[in-house]
């Protein structure tokens, strides 16, 4: 079994930033690859951004040049840094972990329990 623990969320102004972490624990080989998903209320989950082993990345095309994900393998914490946050970008962040490549599928079979965002002026 793999936990995973989101903070970092809060309340921001448009043009703002802010840092998510992950933790994770437990069964930690499973968690070879790892993402980060928003959903916002009444869509669909999708994927933000993605890291494998090898720590390549991938990001969906609503966020690239604005976020970054990273992985601290010897703190056992993903991160996400949100820079020049938009009102679009509000939702509640997941991340995820499993042994498949699912990239920005939201196929993962471990998820933490979300951390909101809300950009707003």
């Amino acid at each position: 079994q793999v936990q995973l623990v989101e903070s970092g969320g809060g309340s921001v102004q448009p043009g703002g930033s802010l840092r998510l972490s992950c933790v994770v624990s437990g069964y930690t080989d499973s968690a070879s690859y790892m993402g980060w998903f928003r959903q916002a209320p009444g869509k669909e989950r999708e994927g933000v951004a993605a890291i494998d082993l090898f720590r390549s990345t991938i990001y969906a095309d609503s966020v690239k040049g604005r976020f970054t994900i990273s992985k601290d393998n010897a703190k056992n914490t993903l991160y996400l840094q949100m820079n020049s946050l938009k009102p679009e970008d509000t939702a509640m962040y997941y991340c995820a972990a499993d042994r498949i490549a699912w990239v920005l599928t939201p196929r993962y079979s471990y998820w933490g329990q979300g951390t909101q965002v809300t950009v707003s002026s």
